[in-house]
């Protein structure tokens, strides 16, 4: 079984990735983004760095579904290969820091990889109002993301938004995160395991 989560930068993915991988024994899948070569340069630079950092991303993220598909084991992995071409990519060339030449070759490849991989059993979208991710942002303290805009975070927002109204792949369960401290209440995380619970026992 291949658990996903989505979710805009500070909703709380890796850290619901790791207490569900906790708590049902399942393997977890990370970003890489500590180890992605491009990140600090991209902050710096968005325009000069865009393509690179999306075309690496979707790289690591394409070799991670076939990993989780060839392990046949149950999987929970943060993030997915959907928000990296629908929300990242075309928010990047919206704002005129990726040019249209690079645009439509980033998504002529993606096209290509998506035929050759099969959707999650279940996407968990977090969704997260921008004051929420930002107190999760600045609580976390990662040097790269200081220079993260407002208006960029909220831009992100609309594009989850808009992606997670469309998305039809499989099973989708969305959660609110405003009013939940997973993170450090035990009580919030069980009610995410019940949502979670429900899910999966539809799925056999």
């Amino acid at each position: 079984m291949h658990i996903a989560i989505a979710g805009n930068i500070g909703s709380g993915k890796t850290t619901l990735t790791t207490q569900l991988s906790k708590h049902y024994n399942w393997q977890a899948h990370f970003e890489d983004a500590d180890d992605n070569p491009y990140l600090n340069d991209f902050y710096e630079d968005m325009q000069r760095w865009s393509f690179n950092l999306q075309i690496y991303f979707l790289n690591s993220r394409f070799n991670q579904i076939l990993e989780i598909r060839k392990s046949g084991k149950n999987v929970i992995q943060d993030r997915t290969i959907y928000e990296d071409a629908f929300i990242f990519a075309p928010n990047l060339h919206s704002m005129g820091l990726m040019t249209t030449r690079d645009f439509e070759n980033y998504f002529t490849l993606f096209n290509l990889m998506n035929t050759l991989v099969q959707p999650p059993d279940l996407l968990i979208y977090l969704r997260a109002s921008v004051p929420t991710l930002v107190n999760q942002i600045q609580k976390r303290g990662r040097e790269y993301e200081n220079s993260i805009r407002l208006d960029y975070l909220k831009r992100l927002n609309e594009r989850y938004e808009a992606w997670v109204s469309t998305y039809n792949h499989g099973k989708l369960l969305i959660i609110e995160v405003d009013n939940l401290n997973f993170a450090e209440s035990n009580e919030d995380l069980g009610v995410i395991v019940n949502k979670i619970d429900a899910e999966i026992n539809g799925l056999f």
